[in-house]
């Protein structure tokens, strides 16, 4: 019994000694991050309590005008430097009081000012403090090797940088494409995602391009450089990217914007002060009082409440700026695959090619479930996105179906083998075609020129499709689409309750693809067949119109966007990493519908800031009324202020 009591006191021990040095190692890092403030405090503490435990009244004051010195120095050059370059913050005001105060030897109300200016200055960074950015990460994904063959017999490992136009390159499966080529040899399966947000692998045949950033999903193949690294796509989108963030004009903040006003109407009643009583004291005291420490203070302690609020929602704000510019903007830009889609291909229905004739002269009639069944069954073996899509929707439609045999898959072309007795073969009708082309029982009902017609109307209306050929005979044609995701034409009337003058959606999708499902969620506006480059003007001319836009997006090729947009809002779930480090905010939970709670948080975290500091500023202009007829002692003065910021904050919390 003793001994267990004797390890709990040696847990406790432990446990206090892991608090104590937690603590200890946060504070040195809040005063090599903070020096300003940790100064000012330490030196408030310690001359009070010279002050007035030891009753050294004279040693507790040159303390505190010390640390006025020190602490109140750097706030007073920062604010003049930025006056000088035209730009009038809420921080003259304090920067008069602290200046007031050195030359009048109020040392205490002055390093209370310098607490709060400093405290203020320190919330503001830990709220509007980005949490990475977005080049880099953009330059650590981009392409760095290529494969260059020599003479064609040997193939050499080279710098991406080292290729020039005319280089013949191996892709091998998995790489990424080096630089924009034209593929000379073997047929090429591509992801072009990253770059283009279109969620279905491309076939590419020879004489076709290739571009810089893309994957090789299936065999390998061979280009020939059509542009040096520099001057590819995937460099285009970086340069992009890093054009826009160039050119992304910073934001006034909030406080600055009621500061224009309310430091005038300071120096006036420091002037009325003057005249009423010709003392430099009540100047200080009116400064003191007048303190913007309600905008100092109220902003980032509501943006902190706000951005842990979304958090808890699964969202990822990364600076206050973004909470402040999304609280104005009025209108909405949505990328549409795999933001307003799920980006994953889906079937989407499956088209019978007619009635048949089996080896015994007995017609055939396949119906749907017929060829889904099949087709699930043996495309339950392959990996390939459309592959997987059949085979989920097998699974939804039967309970079970029976593994295939002698399975075999070309990538990027096709897969075949035997289900139940029967031979299946799915994929391009090239695949097909070169298999059974000289079979006599092939295709007997419809000509190979009416299979390869449908297949090709359908290919130009932006569907993906997969031929299904059952012994010999092309049985049906599989067509994907991309879903759309469950609860956006809600979000986009609650956006516009929110005050949304118009949403828009753009895509690199085809004309065809961008109205349907534009008409189905009920955007406003929308355009389509749209290039990264494209996506940045569009979103540049909706700010010249709105001026304040937010953007929401998936791919790489969005980056660009999100970053020029006022504020960008990734898909960080499934989207890719660049566009999450791109984006202002990220969206971690699979749920585009959680915009509507981002912009929600955001006007309701800004009308508190801006009651906090209504309300603050009011009351700091009741006692500048007080203090220039002399009723206020600078000291008091310092002392009310306090209790007027904890006010702000405790009402600046509500939005937590």
């Amino acid at each position: 019994m003793q001994q267990d009591e004797q390890k709990e006191v040696c847990v406790k021990k432990r446990m206090s000694l892991q608090i104590y040095i937690s603590t200890i190692r946060k504070s040195i890092l809040f005063s090599k991050r903070y020096p300003i403030p940790a100064i000012a405090i330490t030196g408030l503490i310690l001359g009070t309590v010279v002050h007035y435990i030891f009753i050294d009244e004279d040693t507790g004051h040159w303390i505190w005008f010390i640390t006025l010195v020190i602490g109140g120095g750097p706030i007073v050059f920062e604010t003049i430097k930025e006056m000088l370059h035209g730009r009038f913050a809420s921080d003259i005001v304090a920067m008069l009081a602290i200046s007031t105060a050195i030359i009048t030897n109020e040392a205490f109300p002055g390093v209370i000012i310098v607490i709060m200016q400093s405290g203020g200055k320190a919330l503001e960074d830990y709220a509007f403090r980005k949490a990475t950015t977005s080049l880099d990460e953009l330059m650590t994904r981009s392409p760095k090797i290529a494969h260059r063959k020599i003479n064609n017999k040997e193939i050499e490992d080279v710098d991406v940088e080292r290729i020039r136009i005319g280089d013949q390159l191996v892709i091998r499966p998995g790489d990424l494409v080096p630089v924009d080529g034209i593929i000379v040899s073997g047929n090429a399966q591509i992801d072009e995602s990253s770059l283009t947000g279109e969620p279905l692998s491309k076939i590419k045949q020879i004489g076709e391009e290739v571009f810089s950033g893309t994957i090789n999903t299936g065999n390998i193949f061979e280009i020939k450089a059509k542009r040096i690294s520099e001057e590819s796509q995937y460099a285009k989108i970086v340069k992009l990217v890093k054009k826009a963030r160039e050119e992304k004009a910073p934001i006034q903040r909030l406080a600055d914007k009621y500061a224009v006003w309310f430091t005038p109407i300071t120096l006036a009643m420091c002037g009325f002060a003057w005249l009423l009583t010709q003392n430099v004291q009540t100047i200080l005291s009116v400064l003191v009082v007048a303190t913007p420490c309600p905008l100092i203070f109220a902003t980032p302690v509501a943006i902190i409440g706000g951005i842990d609020k979304a958090a808890k929602q699964g969202v990822i704000v990364k600076s206050g700026a973004a909470i402040e510019q999304i609280s104005r903007a009025v209108a909405i830009v949505f990328d549409k695959t795999g933001t307003i889609t799920y980006g994953v291909p889906v079937v989407e229905d499956i088209i019978l090619l007619g009635n048949f004739k089996n080896q015994n002269g007995r017609n055939i009639k396949y119906t749907k479930d017929d060829i889904l069944f099949k087709a699930a069954s043996l495309e339950q073996m392959s990996s390939h996105p459309s592959a997987q899509s059949i085979t989920r929707a097998g699974k939804e439609k039967f309970n079970s179906f029976p593994l295939p045999t002698s399975f075999h898959e070309s990538s990027g072309s096709g897969v075949e083998g035997y289900v139940t007795g029967e031979h299946i073969k799915i994929g391009s009708y090239n695949y097909i075609e070169s298999q059974y082309s000289t079979n006599a029982n092939y295709d007997t009902i419809n000509s190979n020129g009416d299979v390869l017609k449908t297949i090709t109307d359908f290919q130009k209306r932006g569907k993906m499709v997969a031929l299904v050929n059952i012994n010999g005979t092309n049985a049906g044609i599989i067509t994907f689409s991309d879903k759309i995701r469950d609860g956006v034409a809600t979000m986009i009337q609650n956006l516009k309750k929110e005050g949304m003058k118009e949403t828009i959606m753009l895509t690199g999708d085809s004309l065809e693809n961008a109205k349907s499902i534009a008409n189905q969620i009920g955007v406003d506006n929308y355009k389509y067949d749209l290039l990264p480059e494209d996506k940045v003007s569009e979103v540049k001319k909706l700010r010249e119109k709105f001026k304040d836009i937010i953007m929401i997006g998936d791919g790489i090729n969005d980056a660009p966007a999100l970053v020029t947009a006022s504020v960008g809002i990734a898909m960080g779930a499934k989207g890719t990493a660049i566009s999450a480090e791109a984006a202002d905010v990220v969206l971690l939970v699979d749920d585009i519908t959680n915009v509507s709670d981002v912009i929600h948080i955001g006007k309701g975290t800004i009308k508190i800031a801006k009651q906090s500091i209504f309300f603050g500023m009011g009351l700091s202009f009741l006692l500048m009324i007080f203090a220039s007829f002399g009723l206020i002692l600078p000291s008091v003065g310092a002392l009310f202020q306090e209790a007027l910021d904890i006010g702000v904050i405790l009402n600046a919390l509500r939005a937590k």
